[in-house]
């Protein structure tokens, strides 16, 4: 063959088998518990309106057997640190209400009706919750209303995401 050289035995690269199943560190990562898999995502942040999302998803997911994943997005907001002559840093500062909301969950009885788990992400709202959504495979995602000045200013968290996501989204007023 003009131009090609083949290579020796023992300079020839494994090939794959595309049949065997590989875990990547991706795939590592986004493992899921099965007893979640397909279950009703709700956004929580302890406001009025998230509660009332909360209680319609603990039904829905009793009426349809499966697990509730209940997503706090938390603040973390960038805080620039200046040090001297050195470019600004900026820090993660850290949103312990999460784990203020976790104790009050895990206390309050009406979530002995359905397995629960709760997941803490950073970034924007909208897409932390469709991406848990993609995760855990899940049949919906349940947000409350935004009420207020800032959800006409800025456009609710309900209307960005009902636009934006994979799957049905329940909007709770």
């Amino acid at each position: 063959m003009a131009g090609h050289e083949i290579p020796d035995p023992a300079d020839r690269k494994q090939l794959a088998d595309p049949t065997a199943q590989h875990e990547t560190a991706e795939d590592e990562r986004h493992s899921v518990d099965p007893a979640f898999q397909h279950g009703v995502v709700v956004g929580f942040d302890g406001s009025t309106s998230s509660e009332r999302a909360l209680a319609y998803a603990i039904g829905m997911a009793c009426r349809s057997g499966s697990g509730l994943i209940i997503v706090h997005v938390a603040n973390r907001l960038p805080t620039t640190v200046w040090a001297g002559c050195e470019p600004p840093v900026f820090v993660e500062v850290p949103d312990h209400r999460t784990e203020v909301l976790g104790l009050e969950l895990a206390c309050a009885d009406h979530l002995a009706e359905v397995p629960w788990i709760l997941v803490e992400r950073g970034g924007d709202i909208c897409h932390e919750l469709e991406e848990v959504g993609r995760e855990y495979e899940a049949d919906a995602i349940v947000v409350g209303s935004t009420q207020g000045l800032v959800g006409r200013m800025f456009g609710s968290v309900a209307g960005r995401l009902a636009r934006r996501a994979q799957r049905p989204v329940v909007v709770i007023p």
